[in-house]
């Protein structure tokens, strides 16, 4: 329950009165740093969700489905368990004209940013945002295998195998685009996903 330690301790929480002193620091500190503030009353049942979606996305490849009524704090939770794990967030914008190639541009750039940058992300997405059969599909293929087939270009490929040649060499593996691809792939399984329904 220490804010910002390192390495972060998984430990059963006694006190729960600190415990919402401390996810209301959080809160505070999330909305000095957002431009969209969350108001969120901290009761008990919200405080025991946050806790559950944080575990859920430290775990590798973490991913939950999250069920509710409409306003029921699922995805606000789920930003306030992003930035207490100081992962970042990403979540589709939909517009009248977003469709699959869109949709594919916004995953490839996701797993790129996971996988190229090291960075962790929580890819939160709602029941409103599925446009077309195939965001499902890909969905899937994420939380399988962690990639979307033949969602990179050649210049996409280059890039890439320029960037994990460094991290496949200090692994004293044998530089092939295979490999590299590998590399990628598990890089990118940082990525959670958290599915709002």
């Amino acid at each position: 329950m220490v804010p910002n330690a390192d390495p972060r301790m998984y430990e059963n929480i006694d006190d729960v009165e600190k415990m919402v002193g401390i996810l209301q620091e959080y809160l505070e500190d999330y909305n000095a740093l957002s431009t969209a503030q969350m108001k969120l009353v901290l009761f008990l049942d919200a405080v025991s969700h946050v806790t559950r979606i944080s575990r859920v996305i430290r775990q590798p490849l973490g991913n939950a489905l999250l069920l509710g009524v409409g306003g029921s704090g699922r995805q606000s939770l789920t930003r306030l368990a992003a930035h207490m794990a100081e992962y970042d967030l990403f979540q589709i914008e939909l517009s009248k004209n977003y469709g699959v190639s869109e949709w594919r541009e916004d995953l490839k750039n996701m797993l790129l940013k996971a996988g190229l940058q090291n960075k962790s992300i929580v890819f939160l997405f709602s029941d409103t945002q599925i446009k077309a059969e195939s965001f499902l599909e890909d969905i899937n293929n994420i939380l399988n295998s962690g990639d979307v087939p033949n969602i990179y270009a050649f210049e996409d490929l280059d890039n890439i195998y320029t960037a994990m040649k460094p991290v496949v060499m200090d692994l004293g593996q044998q530089p092939t685009k295979q490999i590299y691809l590998e590399r990628l792939q598990n890089e990118s399984r940082s990525t959670s996903t958290q599915l709002s329904v």
